[in-house]
């Protein structure tokens, strides 16, 4: 089994597929207003949001982007104008991360976890 893709809500397409493309996401399907696909630029996994008239309620969605060379995509990030509410840090889990919110208010995370990724010291055998 594979994870083909992950969908997540949004009020507003076409801020939300602005927000993602900046990312760096390639838009993949384009069915705006209702539905965008997107693929992932290193790998074939691919991430779609859809309109919805109302949010979740609670914590809401949190989605992770690995990427290895988190320090430079936060500063090109933050070259767009997008502003996060982590810049990056060393995790105690052995992850470093910075933290964003897309214009919905999903939780965004990129990370970089390495071989810790899949095999933290405390991994189950």
């Amino acid at each position: 089994m594979n994870l083909n893709q992950v969908t997540i809500p949004s009020l507003d397409l076409i801020k939300s597929v602005e927000f993602y493309q900046t990312l760096g996401l390639k838009l993949l399907v384009d069915s705006i207003p209702r539905y965008a696909r997107f693929v992932c630029p290193d790998g074939d996994a691919t991430f779609s949001i859809h309109l919805v008239e109302k949010l979740p309620t609670g914590e809401g969605v949190t989605v992770y982007f690995e990427c290895e060379n988190i320090d430079e995509e936060y500063n090109r990030l933050v070259g767009e104008g997008m502003e996060f509410t982590l810049s990056p840090t060393d995790q105690t889990w052995l992850w470093r991360e910075a933290r964003l919110k897309d214009p919905d208010g999903n939780n965004i995370i990129l990370f970089y976890g390495g071989e810790n990724r899949v095999n933290p010291p405390w991994r189950i055998n």
